[in-house]
C-alpha cells in the first residue's frame, strides 16, 4: 500500500507555493482563478489565469480568492487547491495526503476551521495549520527552538507579519493588512494624482519590481509607464523615476516600521538583547523592495538582513517541518 504523501502549502494572497516532502517546491503559481460566470466553471488557474487579470471579456472573470491573507471566496479557493492537489496526483488509491497550511498570525479560529474544511474537502487526510512568521523564520534558516530571541518581518502580498520567536513559538507578534498589494495600490494612486494617468495593478507591480525603492532612490533611474490619459482618454506613456516611487511607498514603509517598533516594545528585555546581536530578518516578496533593509535598520537601530530566498521562505519552512516530523507534534 502506498504511503500517504505529505505536503506544505503557503497559501498566499499573491502566490500559492506547494512543498512536497522529498521533492521540494513543486508548485509556485499566482493565486488566481478565471471562471466563466455563465457556467460557474474554472477556465484557467495559476499563471494562465494571472495573465488574464484586468483583461477578460464580460463572461469571464479573473478572481484572486485571497484578500489580505485570508480567504475571501471559499468556493474559488477550493477550486484553486483542488486543481493543484489533482495536478500533483497526491491522492493514491488508499492514501490521502497530509497537508500543512500556513496562514497569517492574527487569523480567527473561525477562519482557521474554514481553511481546514477547504483542505479536507480537497482530499486531505490530516490538516495542520501553522502561523506564517514562525514557518518563515524556519525557512530563513533561523533556529527558533532555542531560548533566544529571533525577529522576523514577513511581508507578503496581502499581509505583513512581524513576530519575535523563542523556544519554537511566537512570543509577540502583529499582523498588518499593509503589504505588497498596498504598495501596488499606492503606485497606482501616485501616478493618477501626479500624472493624471490610469494604470492597472499589474503595471504597478512591474514598476515596483523594476524601480521600487525604500531608501536613497535615485532621480536618474527611470522606467516607462504606459496607461490611459485621464484627460484625453487615450493611451499614453510617461517616465517615472526611482525617487518618485520611493515617495509613493514611503508611507507604507513607515507603517511597517512602526509595527516592528511596537512588537519590539512588547518584547521581554532578555529577548530584545538577543535581537540586537542577531538582527532582524526580512522574508516574503516585500523583502525584495530595494533598500528596505537599510530603511528598517535606520528606524530600528538594529541590524536588518534580507533572507536568502525571501519568496520561498514559508514554503521552505514547511519543508523543514515536514522533514522533521517532531515539529508537527
Amino acid at each position: 500500500m502506498a504511503l500517504s504523501k505529505e505536503i506544505g502549502i503557503d497559501l498566499g494572497t499573491a502566490n500559492i507555493l506547494i512543498y512536497e516532502k522529498g521533492k521540494g517546491i513543486v508548485v509556485n503559481e499566482p493565486s488566481v482563478v478565471t471562471i466563466n460566470k455563465e457556467t460557474n466553471r474554472a477556465v484557467a488557474v495559476g499563471e494562465e489565469a494571472r495573465e488574464m487579470l484586468g483583461k477578460t471579456p464580460g463572461r469571464l472573470e479573473a478572481i484572486r480568492p485571497l484578500k489580505d491573507g485570508v480567504i475571501a471566496d471559499f468556493q474559488i479557493t477550493e477550486i484553486l487547491l483542488t486543481h493543484f492537489v489533482n495536478k500533483l496526483n497526491l491522492k493514491g488509491l488508499f492514501s490521502r495526503p497530509t497537508i500543512l497550511i500556513c496562514c497569517p498570525s492574527n487569523i480567527t479560529s473561525i477562519e482557521k476551521s474554514a481553511i481546514q474544511d477547504v483542505a479536507l474537502r480537497c482530499g486531505a487526510k490530516k490538516v495542520y495549520i501553522e502561523e506564517e512568521p514562525k514557518v518563515a523564520a524556519i525557512g530563513a534558516g533561523l533556529d527558533i527552538s532555542k531560548p533566544t530571541g529571533n525577529m522576523v518581518i514577513d511581508i507578503g502580498g496581502g499581509t505583513t507579519d512581524v513576530a519575535v520567536l523563542s523556544l519554537g513559538d511566537i512570543v509577540t507578534s502583529e499582523s498588518l493588512k499593509t503589504a505588497g498589494d498596498k504598495m501596488d495600490a499606492e503606485i497606482v494612486a501616485f501616478v493618477k494624482d501626479r500624472y493624471k494617468l490610469l494604470i492597472g495593478d499589474s503595471t504597478a507591480e512591474e514598476v515596483k519590481k523594476e524601480i521600487g525603492c525604500a531608501y536613497n532612490g535615485s532621480e536618474s533611474r527611470k522606467v516607462d509607464v504606459r496607461g490611459r490619459d485621464m484627460v484625453t482618454g487615450l493611451p499614453k506613456t510617461i517616465q517615472i523615476s526611482e525617487a518618485e516611487i520611493q515617495d509613493a511607498l514611503h508611507e507604507i514603509c513607515e507603517i511597517i516600521l512602526t509595527s516592528a517598533k511596537q512588537v519590539l516594545e512588547k518584547t521581554p528585555p532578555e529577548l530584545s538583547a538577543d535581537i540586537v546581536n542577531k538582527g532582524v530578518f526580512l522574508t516574503g516578496g516585500g523583502a525584495l523592495l530595494h533598500g528596505l533593509d537599510k530603511f528598517m535598520e535606520q528606524g530600528l537601530k538594529v541590524p536588518v538582513f534580507v533572507a536568502d530566498n525571501p519568496l520561498d521562505c514559508v514554503a521552505d519552512g514547511c519543508g523543514v517541518m515536514l522533514e522533521n516530523s517532531n515539529f508537527l507534534q
